[in-house]
Formats: C-alpha cells, sequence, structure tokens
C-alpha cells in the first residue's frame, strides 16, 4: 500500500487546492443525499400525522418541500462540481506523473535503457499511468467523503432524533460495509492484478502485431500472431468479468447491510416512538437518512475491486520514476573551452565491467586520438570496441581510470557541451514515424535543406529519398520501407548534421557493398573535414579509410 500512497502524495501535491475543493463538493453531494431523502421522510410523515390529527390545514408544507427542492438542486450542482473538479484535477496530475516517469525513464542507465521493450515502455507509460486514477477518484476522495459525511451524520441525526437511533445507524453501517470492503479489497487483489496482466499482455501483443504486420505477411505468420491476440483477449475478457462478478457480490452483500441496518432503525424508531421519545417524523427521518447513507460507499467498491491493478501500476510507476525529481536541480558547470594542443579524446587505465558479470571486458585501456585523427577500433566481438565509444560518449562511467575531451575530464562536462561536441552512433538508432526532413532536423537548432541535402549526399542516400518523394515525404515508423544499410545511413546523416567536434562511430558500413561503403566514408570526412572520428570496425574498407588502427584484445 505504501506505493498508493506515494502515488496519492504526487497527485495531491500537484493539484492540491483543485482536490480540496473536489473533496468539500464529494463531501456536500453525499450529505445532500443523506438530507434530502431523510427530509422527505420526515415531511411525508409528519403531513400523514398532521392529517391524521385534523390540522392538516395548519402544517407549513412550504418550508418542507422548499427545503427538498433546494437539496436536490444542491446535489446535482455539487455532484457536477465534484465531477468536474476531481477528474480534472487527477487528469493534470497523471500528465504531470507521466512526464515525469518519462524523464526517469530517460535517465535509466544506459545498458538498462537499451534493453527496454518499446511495446512494454509504452504501456507503461499509458496504461500504467491510466489505472492511477481510481486511487484519488474511487478511493481517497470517496473513503474521506463517507467518513466525513458518517460523522456529521451522528451528529444530526443525534441532535434531531435519540442517540440510540443515531449510534444504531452510523455504528451498523460502520461495520458493515467496513467489512464488506475489506472483504472486498481482500479477495480482490489476485483476479484484478490477472486482469491487468492480461490487459498488459494483450496490449504488447497488438502492438507487437500492429509494429511487425508487414513481416509477419513475409513469413506467413500473420494468422498465427492474429490467434495469439485472439487468446489474450479471451484471457482479458475472463479475467474482467471474474472482478464484475466479485464486485456484484460486493453490491449484494453492501445491500443486504443497508435492509438489515435500515430494517432495525425502523424498529428502534418504532419503539422510540412508543415511548414517546421521539415523533413518528422523526423515526421516519431516521429510517430513511439510514437508507441515503448506502450510497456513500458505492464509488469506493470499484476502487477496491480494482485495487490489485492499481497496486501493481503504482509499485510499476514508482520504480521507474526519479527519486530526487522534486528536489531543486542544481546549477550545471559553466562550459569550458577546449584545452588547446590537447589530444581530442584521452583514456588512460580504463577498466570497466559490465553490471553483473564477472569479468572486466575493458582492464588498463589506454587510448590518445589527436585532433582530426581517423581512428579504428578492430579486434573480434565481445573484445569491448562498442563499450569504449559509450564510455567515450559518456553514456556509461568506466569503474577505474580518466577519459579526458579535449583536455578536460568528461565527468565535468555540462550535458549540454558533451552533447554539442561528442556525438555517437550506435549500431542500432531509433528512426521516429515522421518526414525525412524533420528526422534530420532531431538534435539540431536550425536545418535548412540545402545543409540536409548535403548531408544525405554524404551518406550516398540522396537519390533514394528523392525517389521517395524528397525531404518532406513521410518516412514509416522505425523505418519500414528502408533497408537495413539506408537505415543506418539515414542515422549516419542526422549525427553528421549535428556538427561534432568528436565523432563516436560503431560499424557505420556494416550491411554495405563494399562501393558504397568507400564512399560514404569519404563522405563523411567532407562533410566533416575537421572532427575527431573513432570507430568501431570489422571491415577492411573502414581499416583502409582510418589512419590509425587499435586492436583490442
Amino acid at each position: 500500500m505504501s506505493h498508493i500512497f506515494h502515488v496519492m502524495l504526487l497527485i495531491w501535491r500537484a493539484q492540491r487546492a483543485a482536490l480540496i475543493r473536489g473533496t468539500v463538493l464529494a463531501v456536500a453531494v453525499l450529505v445532500a443525499g443523506v438530507a434530502l431523502l431523510g427530509l422527505s421522510g420526515w415531511f411525508i410523515t409528519a403531513a400523514g400525522a398532521a392529517g391524521l390529527a385534523g390540522i392538516g390545514i395548519a402544517f407549513n408544507v412550504f418550508q418542507p418541500s422548499a427545503g427538498v427542492r433546494f437539496l436536490a438542486l444542491a446535489r446535482t450542482a455539487a455532484r457536477y462540481g465534484e465531477r468536474l473538479l476531481t477528474h480534472d484535477a487527477t487528469l493534470k496530475s497523471l500528465t504531470d506523473i507521466r512526464v515525469r516517469l518519462l524523464r526517469g525513464v530517460l535517465g535509466l542507465p544506459f545498458q538498462r535503457l537499451a534493453r527496454l521493450r518499446g511495446a512494454e515502455t509504452m504501456n507503461r507509460l499509458v496504461a500504467d499511468v491510466d489505472a492511477l486514477d481510481g486511487i484519488s477518484l474511487r478511493l481517497f476522495i470517496p473513503a474521506i467523503a463517507a467518513a466525513t459525511t458518517y460523522l456529521g451524520s451522528f451528529l444530526v441525526l443525534w441532535w434531531l432524533t435519540d442517540l440510540v437511533l443515531a449510534v444504531w445507524i452510523v455504528a451498523s453501517f460502520t461495520l458493515g460495509t467496513g467489512l464488506v470492503l475489506l472483504w472486498t479489497g481482500r479477495h480482490a487483489l489476485a483476479p484484478s492484478r490477472r486482469a491487468e496482466k492480461a490487459l498488459q499482455a494483450f496490449r504488447i501483443r497488438l502492438i507487437d502485431l500492429l509494429r511487425a504486420r508487414d513481416d509477419l505477411v513475409v513469413y506467413g505468420r500473420l494468422p498465427d500472431q492474429t490467434a495469439a491476440v485472439g487468446a489474450a483477449e479471451t484471457r482479458l475478457r475472463e479475467n474482467l468479468g471474474a472482478v464484475d462478478r466479485l464486485e456484484r457480490r460486493a453490491g449484494l452483500m453492501l445491500a443486504l447491510t443497508t435492509t438489515i441496518s435500515a430494517g432495525i432503525a425502523l424498529w428502534l424508531g418504532g419503539a422510540l416512538v412508543a415511548r414517546e421519545s421521539i415523533s413518528p417524523a422523526q423515526a421516519a427521518l431516521g429510517f430513511f437518512a439510514a437508507l441515503a447513507l448506502s450510497e456513500t460507499v458505492q464509488p469506493v467498491r470499484r476502487g477496491l475491486a480494482d485495487l490489485g491493478r492499481m497496486l501493481d501500476a503504482a509499485r510499476r510507476v514508482r520504480r521507474l520514476l526519479p527519486e530526487n525529481d522534486a528536489a531543486p536541480v542544481a546549477a550545471s558547470p559553466a562550459a569550458s573551452p577546449p584545452r588547446p594542443e590537447t589530444a581530442a579524446l584521452e583514456m588512460s587505465n580504463i577498466a570497466y565491467r559490465h553490471p553483473g558479470a564477472e569479468n572486466p571486458v575493458i582492464e588498463g585501456f589506454a587510448l590518445s586520438v589527436a585532433p582530426g585523427e581517423k581512428v579504428a577500433l578492430t579486434g573480434v566481438s565481445g573484445r569491448g570496441k562498442s563499450t569504449v565509444l559509450a564510455l567515450a560518449a559518456g553514456l556509461i562511467q568506466p569503474d577505474r581510470g580518466q577519459i579526458l575531451v579535449s583536455g578536460r575530464p568528461l565527468r565535468d562536462l555540462p550535458e549540454s557541451q558533451l552533447r554539442a561536441e561528442v556525438t555517437y552512433l550506435p549500431q542500432r538508432s531509433m528512426l521516429l514515424g515522421t518526414s525525412f526532413f524533420d528526422m534530420l532536423a532531431l538534435g539540431t537548432t536550425e536545418l535548412d535543406e540545402r545543409d540536409a541535402l548535403a548531408a544525405l549526399e554524404a551518406v550516398a542516400l540522396s537519390s533514394t529519398v528523392a525517389g521517395r518523394g524528397g525531404l518532406h515525404a513521410k518516412l514509416s515508423e522505425n523505418g519500414a520501407g528502408l533497408s537495413g544499410g539506408e537505415q543506418r545511413r539515414l542515422a549516419l546523416a542526422r549525427a553528421l548534421l549535428r556538427h561534432p567536434q568528436l565523432l563516436l562511430l560503431d560499424e557505420p558500413t556494416e550491411g554495405l557493398d563494399r562501393p558504397t561503403a568507400i564512399r560514404v566514408l569519404a563522405g563523411i570526412r567532407d562533410f566533416l573535414p575537421r572532427a575527431t572520428l573513432l570507430i568501431a570496425s570489422h571491415r577492411k574498407a573502414e581499416r583502409d579509410w582510418a589512419d590509425r588502427l587499435i586492436r583490442m584484445v
């Protein structure tokens, strides 16, 4: 439950004033409902008693009827205001949580970020955050409103009827509904968790189906994947049905609680009338107020039925939220200029071990790259070439040793300055479903079409883009429709347009034929004549192009 309280605290902090006003209106709705039914019962009974006594002409019907109309209108207006305020505040709070969650995901260590699945991460950002709306709307606010209404009802019933009747009505409802709600919350944990897992599985499979539909058609696996999505939907319906059945059982038990409590309240009222402690109209007021109290816990019932779903969502969301997100951000150190007559990149005595690994992938590694030099890291796979590039890009930190960029410690460089001077192109790059021009403009402050075309020409991709309709033609999600080599070259053109001082490339010509690879490598140097280039290489064309080779062993 600590995760739910933590999320509720985040929602409360983000929209405190609106949630306070909404909670007050929620109390007003319940109080008006209890008062409306209680006053109506008193009015009808008192009017009937006055008629039987022969004094009906002297009975004032205008004030009670005006009170009934006022309470009915007030209840409707308060309900509208409560829904408007609480839903608006909750949605705004969830928007803030979603932004913070995305910030937390982006702040994950590079290795963990690289392992994230797109469908699962999107599910966390959408489905898990959506599940949190019930924490405020169906748990905390209704529970606070119900408790306040119970307390107020006890005091008013004590004042207007009798202490015994007031104690019975409020105590029986508090105990009865409390036991029912505890039973609901306890028995709903497993079914609602299964329903949430089924929903997550269905969404992930559906997203994977939509993203890979072309490949599935080509390989003849579309029917199998469609059947898997259908099976996931069937499991989802079964689990949601189990949650709904449990909620209906809880509704039945609450109805029985109301019947027993109101029935005994009617008997107590009759006994008190017989003892002349209260009037029949007062007894009717207590009976109808008891009936009205049944409305107070209806929203909580559905919230507890979904408790397992909200618990799991809150736990997953809290795990990804940045711990110190609310703390003031420390000012970044001032940007320092490059030191003249120093190496563009220098590594000394570097050691690095992957998290959970027993042996280091790099031990005692040293490297010095002069400004404008082209250096290729060679060696068999698994020797740490990509790790060296990630270390040089500042994505991971060495266990030991020092990394200098233009004579300055890499760890001391402000993030904005580091990204302006150093660009890293990994083996796999993300391409968004937008135009070619917008894709190339990512990470650049200004870009004109001439520069974009020059970058495409440098990577031998200008004719391909022209054949697809030009720079403003739509690019499919993840670069679908482009070959693997074309996708890599498009990402390379995007990296070139940042005009970095140090460009780190991980197998930039993989998948290209030799003439195209030679053309691309020459285009890189022509586009960035003064940049320092460090590449991880497996190909002879890249080794021939480099000024110097460093073999990783």
